[in-house]
């Protein structure tokens, strides 16, 4: 099932995941982790949690329970965004994470969940009074993006608003981004360059795919499909790309 969204209905939901943040009394600057794959609901909480004042931690979704609570603890985690088919693996380390507070559920929590916590489902959330974000300047704290850990633990980087908005810029002036581009986001959005593929299409007005791809020939359908214009990519996934016949119209 396809979903869409314009630009006008992703800002209103942006808007309302705020305010349903903000009716958990979150703090300024308090941190918000995304444990998803890509869909609507993670680009949705990517932009509302910074809306609101907090901080964005999108966490790579084929890490294992015990390495996503390793960087819950690490930075003080006060919300996760999850979805109920993720919440049963996670749960049994819940109680190793004393600094979160709530859990916020893409769908219908599962029955018969013993959780240490309050868990809220994002529908409701979408139904919270509108009410004002914290005030921030640009210099603030916006997202904490995690290393892989392939060499020792993950680390944090910290990236504020105006570190956000400017690669976007950058990015978006040195490709010559336009309204009229479609851009493929294939890499995680936990990693810099596959977040940049959103902020980089939001600052042109292009349109982004979303891809949750199996094989290096779902991307190449997914090009031809959407009539992509651009990908970025990583090597291994490039050099796995030109291995496979392409279709004369990308």
């Amino acid at each position: 099932k396809w979903q869409t969204l314009d630009y006008a209905d992703l800002a209103d939901q942006v808007d309302r995941f705020a305010s349903g943040l903000l009716e958990l009394k979150l703090a300024r600057g308090e941190r918000v982790a995304i444990w998803l794959d890509k869909r609507i609901e993670t680009v949705v909480a990517s932009f509302g949690v910074p809306a609101a004042g907090c901080a964005f931690v999108p966490i790579n979704p084929q890490l294992k329970p015990e390495q996503l609570a390793y960087i819950l603890r690490d930075c003080a985690v006060r919300v996760l965004l999850t979805s109920p088919e993720r919440l049963p693996l996670l749960a049994p380390t819940l109680a190793d994470c004393p600094d979160l507070r709530h859990l916020v559920v893409t769908g219908e929590l599962p029955d018969g969940l013993d959780l240490p916590l309050p868990a809220h489902r994002w529908s409701d959330l979408l139904e919270a009074p509108p009410r004002p974000g914290h005030r921030v300047i640009d210099r603030d704290l916006a997202a904490i993006l995690y290393t892989s850990g392939s060499t020792g633990r993950p680390k944090g980087v910290v990236l504020s608003h105006q570190n956000m908005v400017a690669g976007a810029k950058s990015v978006a002036s040195y490709l010559g981004n336009t309204p009229d581009d479609t851009l493929l986001a294939a890499l995680p959005l936990s990693f810099d360059a596959g977040f940049s593929q959103l902020t980089t299409a939001f600052h042109a007005g292009a349109k982004v795919v979303l891809l949750n791809y199996l094989m290096p020939r779902d991307v190449i359908r997914a090009l031809e499909r959407e009539q992509v214009t651009g990908l970025t990519a990583v090597p291994p996934l490039w050099i796995q790309l030109t291995q496979l016949e392409w279709p004369e119209t990308i």
